[in-house]
């Protein structure tokens, strides 16, 4: 298993236990598939560099976690056809 850094930005309208919820889910998605969720750190509303979907801030998640490379391509897939999630980005850590 490698450790991967994953960053996204949420909707800003989310509520506190809205986002909470997206959280806990996305770290279902890594550890259903054998990966294990190290640090979760949520930094809140912050203002975006661009418009993203015609919405000038997001909030913004921050994971840790270690998984096999081929969940990471899951993952790519679950973030891409949920709703509230503005952008992602998947690293991994050296």
């Amino acid at each position: 298993m490698r450790p991967y850094e994953l960053v996204f930005i949420a909707h800003p309208d989310l509520e506190e236990n809205a986002i909470k919820g997206l959280v806990e889910q996305v770290k279902a998605w890594i550890t259903e598939s054998g990966g294990v969720v190290n640090k979760v750190d949520i930094w809140g509303k912050r203002k975006l560099a661009y418009q993203i979907r015609k919405q000038s801030e997001g909030q913004y998640v921050l994971l840790h976690a270690e998984m096999d490379p081929d969940v990471s391509a899951k993952l790519e897939q679950n973030f891409r056809i949920t709703e509230p999630i503005l952008r992602f980005l998947i690293t991994t850590v050296d």
